[in-house]
């Protein structure tokens, strides 16, 4: 494996929290349905997967990435410049439009290296001796900078884009104009046969359905929570548990799932949430020693979890219908549909 796919590699697996990321029953299940939806290839060019906040759409991208990466090893070791899958995240720049620029940018990153300074290609007039800098476009302009990103997935050969907080592309800019930025990403996927998936919470799906082009353009995957009144999402959350327990020094000898019903309610069955919490558990039992009052401290306060409830509820009524396929009844031979 060469060097830049080394460390994009090492990118998504240097983390901290990396050693703590399991492959949970619903990652798992929502990973073969992307997966399923990679093989059809220009047929499924736009990927929207919309969950709750805290559900773990950021490990879920980059299970998809080192995944892409292991099964394109040997392919990777011929072609040493083949980088298959990369994630990044749509920048909220604070602007009034999404910047393009910043996005290509992180882009070339991954799939360059960093960009600290302009790219520019000199060379040396070979009358003079003299280094020159060539007439034509520039990287650090916009154009350039597209250019460069075309480049750079032709060369790089990479079958699909992850991209994290996707809202932020939608939200920055004109409802008139959601077709138009994903239409930026359609001709990249067109052209370079590059399929993207966009992790976003619910607001995302919200956006994708304000237009029937990018409706038309998309597959909706629901990335859902553990539901307490579900009995085997409550066993699959108990085993998320008692997992991520286990990875921790300070908790690893405790018995959690005693208080797993407390830890459902609190995180909401969410299962990136209910790391953050166990997280902070661990830091305060190695610092005051286990006792009640210190599991409380890592909890949720009331009001969080009040407010996080009512966006879970009010994005799973919106993406319900979204969510529904129904199967006509087969016409008669006269042109009416069976009743």
């Amino acid at each position: 494996m060469n060097s830049q796919t080394t460390t994009a590699h090492a990118a998504h697996t240097a983390s901290p929290m990396s050693g703590q990321r399991i492959r949970h029953p619903r990652i798992a299940t929502t990973i073969d349905e992307c997966r399923l939806m990679l093989d059809a290839g220009d047929n499924a060019n736009l990927l929207v997967l919309c969950g709750p906040t805290g559900v773990g759409k950021s490990t879920l991208g980059d299970f998809l990435v080192e995944a892409e990466l292991r099964n394109q090893a040997a392919f990777m070791t011929e072609n040493p410049g083949c980088i298959p899958a990369i994630r990044l995240e749509a920048p909220a720049s604070g602007e009034r439009d999404f910047s393009w620029r910043l996005f290509y940018q992180r882009m070339l990153s991954a799939l360059e290296g960093e960009l600290d300074a302009p790219r520019t290609a000199y060379g040396v007039d070979p009358e003079t001796g003299k280094v020159v800098r060539p007439v034509g476009p520039q990287t650090n302009r916009l154009s350039g900078l597209r250019t460069a990103v075309e480049r750079s997935l032709r060369n790089r050969g990479t079958r699909f884009v992850v991209v994290d907080e996707a809202a932020h592309m939608m939200r920055q800019c004109h409802p008139n104009r959601l077709e138009e930025q994903f239409n930026t990403l359609k001709s990249l996927s067109n052209e370079y046969h590059v399929q993207w998936i966009l992790l976003g919470s619910y607001d995302l799906f919200e956006l994708v359905s304000l237009s029937a082009q990018l409706a038309r353009r998309s597959h909706i995957i629901h990335f859902g929570r553990y539901r307490e009144d579900a009995p085997d999402d409550v066993r699959s959350f108990r085993g998320c548990l008692k997992k991520l327990g286990e990875c921790m020094p300070a908790l690893k000898d405790h018995d959690l799932l005693r208080y797993a019903e407390a830890f459902h309610q609190n995180t909401l069955g969410c299962v990136g949430t209910l790391r953050t919490v166990l997280v902070r558990l661990n830091l305060l039992v190695a610092e005051q020693g286990w006792s009640e009052d210190v599991l409380r401290k890592a909890l949720l306060t009331d009001a969080q979890v009040t407010q996080i409830m009512r966006e879970i509820i009010e994005g799973e009524e919106r993406i319900a219908p979204g969510l529904t396929r129904h199967l006509l009844a087969p016409s008669t031979r006269t042109g009416r549909r069976v009743a």
